[in-house]
């Protein structure tokens, strides 16, 4: 996973992982497709990932929503308001982007730019940190998001892709 360091408040990758990093997480979202997605998956979606979550005494929050409407919603000891608001943050960047928030941050730094400065939307309604992945459905689209927050960028996100690994799985 990509080393991240805290500058001025963002994570920023290290420049020579950045398309290595893209291309990752481009095949990430051709691969991670649901054949369907209903109520009933997002709840085991959530609790695939509030399980990984215990397994690596990780501190996040877990939300899914479809079209808008939240589905699955969990915080875990040791989380607060403010994963909240990352979380919502990162799904406006997923519901506008149609692409995960950690892909659309990585696009913007592959420029030598940040996704502030590239996009001109307001930082305190849209982040492009990792950890918000978009929930796509096979021949209909994207339909909703699963985001984590809580860890750095790059783990938030690898947690996610992780649950939606299992949850193909089974």
């Amino acid at each position: 996973m990509a080393r991240t360091a805290a500058v001025r408040g963002e994570c920023r990758v290290e420049p020579n992982e950045i398309a290595d990093l893209i291309a990752r997480i481009e095949e990430q979202e051709r691969r991670l497709v649901l054949p369907r997605f209903d109520n009933d998956d997002a709840w085991r979606l959530g609790l695939a990932l509030v399980e990984l979550a215990r397994e690596r005494s990780a501190a996040v929050t877990v939300d899914i929503r479809r079209n808008g409407q939240q589905l699955f919603h969990y915080a875990l000891p040791g989380t607060s308001a403010d994963n909240d608001a990352w979380i919502a943050r990162k799904t406006r960047t997923v519901d506008r982007f149609g692409n995960s928030s950690f892909l659309v941050g990585l696009r913007a730094a592959a420029k030598g730019r940040t996704f502030e400065d590239s996009s001109r939307l307001d930082p305190d309604t849209y982040a492009a940190h990792g950890g918000a992945f978009p929930i796509t459905v096979l021949d209909v689209g994207v339909v909703g998001t699963v985001a984590v927050s809580g860890l750095p960028q790059a783990e938030d996100h690898a947690l996610v892709i992780a649950a939606l690994e299992r949850h193909l799985a089974v």
